[in-house]
């Protein structure tokens, strides 16, 4: 999820856990612990795209990080902070940390929370930005930070930010059941045989959801709104994994392959290579685009291959956070 709501969770967690003892600095602490996970993003800068790839909710998003640097965290802490015991220092820490990639968890990119196995669990029922799920907890852990230290009410607005979350976050678990049944059904009524099918919710709702679907040759792509009136249509977009030829032997490939679980497809242009990233989705409420949200340029060197992550275009963002909003009100 994104930076805020991950802040707004790790001071909720840390009032839940130590605010009837720290009041607010308990607060405080855990915003910091929920954004401490997120910092192995800073390794872009000192490894290659491909390494930052799979660094990325790595071993920082796992039980063995929550662990062993709750226990680092809770010593420091416990140094100069005398009102409360290691043993409650721990536990904020290590609560702060271990909910952050359980909520992650829940986005299309996943986290390997069984980490070092190379185990990713990704359920796709909330995009990384949803304000559903963000805004009401924020109110409720602002509100509850006005509130004196150990009152019940704070306690209770506290504890209503983290069930109105929680609450949000089963009913798009429901949501993703039932639109999941939407894809299906309409690949069987068009006689559409598939190999899988994956579905995740458009950004920044969970009312139009899409559905990536494998088929022999190519994967189809369709999106579905709860306001739409008429029959779901999937679009072709071509695997053209051929077109990687000898570079799919390239180390760097066979781990974007690994990294993307086989759900990419490759395009060209202007003689260049692309590895599309297909989880993601497409940077267009257009599912016939070629446009996607995560493409990297293959560039073979001397040495071997260069990765580069196509740069977004802000245009593109401008229009899709446009277009959105017309296709969530349904075809």
């Amino acid at each position: 999820m994104d930076s805020l709501t991950q802040i707004v969770l790790g001071a909720a967690v840390g009032e839940a856990t130590l605010g009837k003892t720290m009041g607010n600095k308990a607060m405080l602490y855990g915003a910091i612990a929920g954004t401490i996970p997120d910092l192995d993003v800073l390794s872009s800068n000192f490894v290659d795209t491909v390494t930052a790839l799979e660094i990325h909710r790595g071993f920082t998003h796992s039980i063995v990080f929550s662990i062993v640097f709750g226990g680092f965290f809770a010593w420091l802490t416990s140094l100069y902070e005398k009102r409360a015991t290691f043993k409650q220092w721990y536990w904020l820490w290590f609560m702060c940390f271990i909910t952050h990639p359980l909520l992650d968890a829940h986005t299309t990119w996943g986290t390997q929370l069984f980490w070092p196995f190379d185990l990713r669990l990704a359920y796709k029922n909330i995009f990384v930005i949803d304000p559903l799920y963000t805004l009401p907890f924020l109110v409720c852990v602002i509100w509850a930070a006005f509130l004196k230290r150990g009152t019940e009410n704070r306690r209770k607005i506290n504890n209503a930010g983290i069930l109105i979350s929680s609450g949000y976050m089963v009913i798009t678990l429901i949501l993703k059941g039932i639109t999941y049944h939407k894809f299906t059904n309409a690949l069987d009524e068009q006689n559409i045989a598939y190999k899988a099918i994956e579905t995740k919710p458009s950004p920044f709702n969970t009312i139009l959801w899409t559905a990536n679907v494998e088929v022999d040759d190519a994967f189809l792509i369709g999106d579905y709104s709860f306001f739409d009136s008429k029959p779901i249509q999937f679009y072709r977009h071509p695997k053209n994994h051929a077109a990687l030829g000898d570079l799919k032997n390239e180390n760097k490939v066979q781990r974007l392959i690994a990294i993307s679980n086989g759900w990419y497809a490759i395009s060209e242009k202007n003689n260049v290579t692309y590895f599309n990233d297909l989880r993601f989705g497409l940077l267009s409420v257009d599912p016939q685009t070629d446009k996607y949200a995560f493409s990297y340029q293959l560039q073979p060197t001397l040495g071997g291959l260069n990765v580069i992550e196509e740069p977004k275009n802000r245009d593109d963002a401008k229009k899709l956070l446009a277009d959105l909003w017309e296709r969530v009100k349904g075809n």
